[in-house]
């Protein structure tokens, strides 16, 4: 029971923080915030429903840390001014209060304060946290590092920063800080913290990003005692760090550093003003300008692959900032004065026509140079030389090669039409060889035929030849023997006759009867015509009278004593004597007697 007099009782709704909703409070009384305080503290506060338990233990006066969630709260609104999205909850605010109320609403209001929140993972977003109360960051600082983050410390794990006097227990410093937010739902009172949402950092694939951190402590320098282009920092310190971020999507503070994206797969620097590189670093790239030995000057469009070893990427970020610099900065002066070089001792023929060599050459002297920029030359493409504006003297050279090469390429296709046509003759020869080939297998084998059989007529002549030869001398010797026969047969009839001259009467006489037989002469005279006789009258004498008197006459004298004197031959003797021993064994073989030798 309450005095009338003394109390005044004041009956207001029960305050109620819709779902999904917010709510601020403000306390009238309590103890005063410190000079370094934005908001104040009660850690001990349950809900701010006992008013005495707040303010003996240790409540401060002011905006508070502490947020209403969603829920119907009996608060003393005498004590404690509730602003919600659609009222603010308190009894006779004075003119300093409510217009105190008044701004703290507008602010919240601003910063969205009434609701929480809300990271969609469709978003794919992640929030930057300033922190608007707590230790103020250190002279040289720009982000405030991580605390709280244990969560097994009751006592200063912060829950992403749901929890304000955690974090001010934890050490937390105002300002931006290096903690991130992901997604989720998150119940932040927005007079301690505020979120600006920014996209992640996403790595492509190809690419890989080194980190340019504006925070951390300092380390020691991780690039080598060779490397005089500044310092390589371990993950987490201030500097470039030596391990860069290989591809993948990042949660990456932008505001705590910065990512620079190196590409890893091969670049294609173009000195082509007309054309530029997928990686767009060579925008900005145009020909090579060229003097030549012969004073022309034509313009060299050229292509450089290169490659950037992903664990030296971090040394061509610190030394260069970035890969486009490093292009304009450093290469275009260094591949252009190389090419211009080369052009000067080299006559524009002779830059046309050893393209080929000077790729070569190029492509090895060249890659010292880029390895000495942590780079690695992978090819030297070499264009056409083009002219400079209106200067036709290189066009008349280039027709003049053109005129060499066609009457070049005439004689030899004059040489390659005189092989054809050769081909092609031995080619008909070829067919009309095998379209003959039957009459030659023929011929080839009448040729042997012939042979074998010319061989046979050979081999058969000699056969005849032989055999003549035999049937020769053995007709000669027939002869022989008949004719020693004989002259045995003539001499045992001379012997018997009594001498040769009878013998040889006898053979005239023999031979005179058949003349006379054959010829039917008349032997004596039909009619005889006498007249004188004597040794001069033979004119009227018969034939038979002439050839006795001729028998009788010493006209018929033959040489029969030399005939007979002649001394005879060794082979006749032989044959004699061969002959009358085979009659001798002839006729002892029938019986009879040897006939005289």
């Amino acid at each position: 029971y309450l005095m009338p007099i003394q109390y005044r009782v004041h009956v207001v709704p029960l305050v109620t923080i819709p779902q999904g909703k917010i709510g601020y409070v403000f306390a009238r009384d309590g103890q005063p915030l410190s000079a370094m305080q934005v908001l104040a503290s009660n850690t001990t506060a349950n809900n701010f429903q006992d008013v005495t338990h707040f303010l003996t233990n240790g409540g401060q006066r002011g905006p508070q840390r502490q947020i209403l969630r969603e829920g119907t709260y009996a608060i003393n609104q005498a004590q404690f001014v509730v602003i919600t999205e659609d009222r603010v909850h308190f009894l006779s605010l004075s003119k300093d209060d409510q217009s105190a109320i008044e701004s703290m609403t507008a602010v919240i209001s601003g910063r969205k304060g009434f609701t929480p929140v809300v990271i969609k993972d469709s978003d794919d977003l992640i929030g930057i946290v300033t922190i608007h109360d707590g230790f103020s960051l250190p002279s040289g600082e720009i982000i405030a590092p991580l605390v709280g983050q244990d969560q097994n410390d009751e006592f200063t794990y912060h829950n992403n920063f749901q929890m304000p006097d955690r974090f001010i227990a934890a050490n937390g410093l105002r300002g931006r800080q290096l903690q991130v937010l992901v997604e989720g739902t998150y119940y932040l009172n927005r007079l301690f913290a505020t979120v600006e949402l920014i996209q992640k950092t996403i790595i492509e694939v190809g690419f890989v990003g080194v980190v340019v951190s504006y925070t951390g402590s300092v380390s020691e320098d991780l690039s080598g005692t060779e490397y005089r282009h500044g310092e390589l920092v371990s993950v987490g310190s201030r500097g470039v760090w030596n391990v860069p971020l290989l591809p993948g999507k990042y949660a990456f503070n932008t505001y705590a550093g910065k990512v620079v994206a190196v590409p890893t797969t091969n670049i294609i620097l173009k000195w082509i003003k007309s054309e530029v590189g997928s990686h767009n670093l060579d925008e900005n790239l145009s020909e090579v300008s060229l003097i030549t030995k012969d004073a022309f000057e034509p313009s060299l469009p050229l292509s450089v692959v290169i490659h950037i070893d992903y664990q030296k990427a971090p040394l061509v970020v610190q030394r260069f900032g970035d890969v486009k610099k490093l292009v304009e900065q450093t290469l275009d002066p260094m591949v252009s004065a190389y090419f211009k070089n080369i052009g000067q001792t080299r006559t524009l023929i002779q830059l046309i026509h050893d393209r080929n060599e000077i790729q070569d050459l190029s492509s090895q002297e060249m890659k010292a140079k880029f390895l000495h920029y942590n780079l690695e030359l992978e090819e030297v493409l070499i264009g056409t030389p083009t002219t400079i504006g209106s200067d036709k003297n290189m066009e008349v050279i280039l027709n003049q090669l053109r005129s060499r090469q066609i009457a070049i390429e005439q004689i030899e296709t004059f040489q390659r039409q005189q092989d054809a046509a050769a081909k092609e003759r031995e080619l008909r020869e070829a067919q009309a060889r095998t379209e003959q080939q039957r009459n030659i297998t023929e011929s080839e084998l009448s040729i042997t035929v012939l042979s074998n059989q010319g061989k046979a007529d050979y081999m058969k002549a000699l056969q005849q030849a032989a055999q003549i030869r035999a049937l020769a001398d053995a007709e000669a010797e027939k002869i022989a023997r008949v004719g020693i026969a004989q002259a045995i047969a003539t001499e045992e009839q001379v012997a018997a006759y009594g001498g040769p001259q009878y013998q040889v009467t006898q053979q005239v006489m023999n031979r005179f009867a058949e003349a006379v037989q054959e010829s039917r002469v008349d032997v004596v005279p039909r009619v005889v015509v006498g007249g004188n006789q004597g040794e001069g009258g033979a004119s009227g004498s018969s034939i038979m009278e002439g050839l006795l008197t001729l028998l009788l006459s010493d006209k018929l004298g033959l040489e029969t004593s030399r005939i007979a004197s002649r001394e005879p031959s060794e082979e006749v003797e032989r044959m004699k004597q061969e002959i009358r021993q085979s009659l001798a064994t002839k006729h002892e073989a029938e019986g009879g007697e040897s006939p005289k030798p």
